[in-house]
């Protein structure tokens, strides 16, 4: 069972279960003040406003009572998947590293973007190859992901980066950066590679009537890091 994570300000908690149920998952709502069922065999921090995003975007969630749990799961190799504000409080709760702030444009950015696929060999880019190019939806206003050099290159040499925007020609540039991100990262994994985040939203990216299912490639990795090698 996937564990939904459900926080007051969230918005896409909804949205995650009802994405993870079409792709043959069993998902539940859990409210981030209770215990983790003990049947959870994955874990889905989903996009939103926590708390309003006061103090800074994931900050006040990265401390709620159930994030404790989230973090010995990750350590033990459940799967955890962090989107948008999730990846914010992954960031803040120190699952992955760096941090996400304040977009350059200082303005909320809704649109869809191209991605380039960095690293195929995690469970959450497994449905692709490296160099693929898969388009997602964004909505946020502090996407913007920030390093420092050193952590940069630890990223790189250890091969975490798994998404970096791009156009559609899988071309990393600037001017396909949508918020300013440090080297367009738009997703990262941590310690482990069955603990991921990424700012675009693939649980928006599902249904073929609304533009595309790349998706649901990103969502199958509860799938794959839940299965024996």
């Amino acid at each position: 069972m996937i564990a939904v994570l459900q926080f007051g300000g969230s918005n896409c908690d909804r949205d995650a279960v009802r994405a993870l149920s079409q792709l043959g998952l069993t998902a539940k709502r859990v409210w981030h003040e209770d215990e983790l069922p003990d049947e959870t065999d994955g874990i889905l921090l989903p996009g939103g406003f926590s708390y309003g995003d006061y103090l800074r975007a994931g900050a006040m969630a990265a401390r709620s009572p159930a994030m404790s749990a989230v973090r010995e799961q990750a350590e033990n190799g459940v799967p955890v998947l962090g989107i948008c504000n999730g990846a914010q409080i992954g960031c803040e709760t120190g699952l992955t590293p760096g941090a996400f702030t304040t977009n350059e444009s200082a303005r909320f950015q809704c649109e869809r973007v191209h991605l380039r696929i960095e690293n195929d060999q995690t469970p959450w880019t497994s449905a692709f190859e490296q160099g693929d190019v898969i388009s997602l939806p964004i909505a946020h206003g502090e996407g913007r992901f920030e390093i420092t050099d050193d952590r940069l290159a630890e990223l790189k040499d250890e091969n975490r980066i798994l998404f970096r925007y791009c156009d559609a020609d899988g071309a990393v540039t600037d001017s396909a950066n949508p918020n300013g991100s440090t080297d367009n990262v738009a997703g990262v994994s941590g310690k482990r590679d069955t603990t991921a985040v990424l700012m675009p939203h693939p649980e928006r990216a599902t249904l073929p009537e609304l533009h595309g299912t790349d998706g649901q490639g990103v969502l199958n990795g509860f799938k794959v890091a839940s299965t024996p090698s």
